[in-house]
């Protein structure tokens, strides 16, 4: 008998939101946007907001304990940490993101070239990862702080410009992206729909098959992600029993 795959096929993280100043004097993460899944937060601790730049404009959204807000691929949103600052991370889409659905707000010059971006984004193992960390958040504010004045000159375009970027820097993974969705999320649909004909015609479908599944905390502690010290989880999906790690 398969493992469920976590509901919804959604990933979850434990954020604790960085603390290191930026150039604007404020602290916390790496501004960014994703290109095809939507992201929430559920503030579990301490204060902060975060920053977006979306199609309704550029916005600051409070964070305190018991806040959830949400929003949809190709918001740039950056974290800002006043103190404490923890939440639950809920992707759309597990696996894309750590497939590099996330793309860093980068100055333009790093977003045209794959090789530069790719090289920009990386983080070495071992020694030195938090200074790379460090050193990559603030290469994105550089970026973000360009797209703001850039948004403030031009309005929407700005952000257009930064969204046709982004489009044709993944381009290269969406046919990886979709076998991977096809096999999780798209299953879930359909496992779903199934069960959904099942009773309706009064048949048990799938209950059967019931189970219970258990995720182990990944190996290491928290990890550098781009907005904080990530915990994740380890299990095994629906669609993959081999043990694979899936970043959450």
């Amino acid at each position: 008998m398969s493992a469920p795959l976590f509901p919804g096929g959604v990933a979850v993280s434990d954020l604790a939101v960085y603390d290191w100043d930026a150039v604007d004097g404020r602290c916390g993460g790496s501004p960014h946007l994703h290109t095809a899944s939507s992201e929430g937060y559920v503030v579990v601790a301490g204060s902060g907001a975060v920053h977006t730049v979306s199609a309704e404009g550029v916005a600051e959204h409070p964070l305190s304990p018991g806040e959830v807000v949400w929003f949809s691929p190709g918001t740039v949103h950056r974290l800002v940490n006043d103190g404490g600052l923890r939440l639950l991370v809920v992707m759309q889409n597990s696996g894309l993101p750590e497939a590099g659905d996330a793309v860093m707000t980068f100055p333009s010059r790093v977003l045209d070239d794959p090789e530069e971006y790719a090289a920009a984004a990386a983080l070495p193992t071992g020694i030195g990862r938090e200074a790379a960390a460090r050193a990559r958040r603030d290469l994105a504010m550089q970026g973000y702080l360009e797209l703001l004045a850039a948004v403030d000159a031009e309005g929407p375009k700005a952000l257009e410009t930064l969204h046709l970027r982004a489009a044709r820097l993944v381009q290269p993974r969406v046919a990886d992206w979709r076998t991977a969705w096809e096999s999780t999320v798209l299953a879930e649909v359909d496992r779903t729909r199934r069960q959904l004909d099942a009773l309706s015609s009064g048949l048990p479908g799938l209950l059967g098959a019931s189970s219970v599944a258990r995720a182990a905390p990944a190996a290491g502690g928290p990890g550098f992600g781009m907005c904080g010290r990530l915990t994740t989880w380890q299990w095994n999906t629906a669609a993959d029993q081999s043990g694979q790690r899936f970043p959450v």
